[in-house]
């Protein structure tokens, strides 16, 4: 993890920035994108841009050409508005986003990433390049990954889209071809006790690594043939790790390929979860509210004093409270080791969350009112 830690209101600035760019794309490779790392100086990124507008003469199509030498003298002219590269870097982007072909509609974006870039990028592409600002997205949301067969299995970390190998291990169960004089009933069962002693051995180390750690959103498990499922049901996994897992999926591989292969069948998952993390935490908050367990609060003034006596666990924001209100929540949420979430208004408990009030908080324990 980086040492820089993103705010709540930081990260859904992005997420949303990432979001409409996201939207956009050109007909050819005419837009631009310039990534400025940190401490490097910008009158050395405008002077490639100009050489690139030089370079860009050369374009044969008309329209790909003016569309290109248009976008990088925005792009160079934007630049020029900043009196040095922020503390943080700079991304920027820059293009005709003209939704019809002949028409013109140049927009220049550029935002200081909240965490440190190191990234040094020009690129004319048909899609704005914004793998770097997802990363910083996907850093601090991370997923247990356990891949396992009758023969080996692997425990790994996935950190946006890095995975970070934690344990792999080897099983005694026995080839399928059984040695002379055993019964095919016999040496079954001494294949199916072995497996259940290395599913068991598989379940401790994924207790060692994944147990406890709210860092790690949920779980992903994968494997070829029945193995997986046979793990998930009878190695003795905790019921905490169990509900942890999200996804179990079929694969043709174990090991380190098995763990790549784990991770691009869950993409559909992996896309979902943020949503489905907002569900769960208003799902929860909601919970409290409806049995009046007294572990549920909202209201501005009602949260900020649930803060100020160290009783908040989780303050839930609307995204639509305005930025000065949020600041100030995360700086007392921060003293009393608060986590803050923004809720979006995607879905219907976030809308809920709007209409009572767009402040709420789970306890950490009763308070009197």
């Amino acid at each position: 993890m980086t040492e820089h830690t993103m705010t709540a209101k930081e990260k859904f600035k992005l997420k949303q920035f990432v979001k409409e760019l996201e939207g956009y794309r050109g007909r050819h490779t005419e837009l631009v994108t310039v990534y400025v790392p940190q401490g490097y100086e910008l009158n050395k990124i405008t002077e490639h841009l100009f050489q690139e507008q030089g370079t860009a003469t050369n374009i044969k199509s008309k329209s790909t050409r003016d569309n290109v030498i248009t976008a990088l003298e925005k792009m160079i002219q934007h630049l020029k508005t900043y009196p040095k590269t922020p503390p943080h870097g700079l991304a920027a982007f820059s293009g005709n986003v003209a939704e019809r072909e002949g028409q013109q509609d140049y927009k220049v974006w550029s935002i200081e990433p909240p965490l440190p870039m190191k990234q040094r990028l020009y690129r004319c592409d048909k899609v704005f390049v914004l793998d770097v600002l997802q990363d910083m997205l996907d850093d601090d949301i991370m997923f247990g990954m356990i891949v396992l067969d009758k023969r080996e299995g692997n425990l790994a970390l996935l950190k946006g889209k890095t995975i970070i190998p934690l344990v792999k291990s080897g099983s005694a169960v026995p080839g399928k071809h059984k040695t002379g004089g055993q019964s095919a009933a016999r040496f079954e069962r001494l294949r199916d006790g072995a497996a259940l002693e290395f599913y068991k051995r598989m379940a401790e180390h994924a207790k060692d690594e994944f147990l406890g750690k709210n860092e790690i959103k949920g779980i992903l498990v994968g494997g070829p043939g029945k193995s997986k499922e046979e793990f998930i049901e009878k190695s003795g996994l905790t019921n905490e790790l169990k509900q942890k897992i999200i996804a179990v999926k079929d694969l043709g591989y174990t090991g380190d390929f098995g763990l790549q292969e784990l991770l691009d069948k869950c993409d559909d998952v992996l896309a979902k979860e943020e949503v489905m993390h907002e569900k769960r935490l208003m799902h929860q908050f909601f919970e409290h509210l409806s049995k009046d367990t007294g572990l549920a609060a909202y209201g501005q003034e009602e949260v900020l004093r649930a803060i100020k006596m160290g009783a908040a666990d989780t303050v839930l924001i609307s995204e639509i409270i305005d930025d000065a209100t949020v600041a100030d929540i995360e700086e007392k949420a921060e003293a009393m080791s608060t986590k803050v979430e923004i809720i979006s208004v995607e879905t219907r408990e976030g809308v809920q969350l709007k209409d009572i009030g767009k402040i709420a908080a789970i306890l950490r324990y009763k308070i009197d009112h």
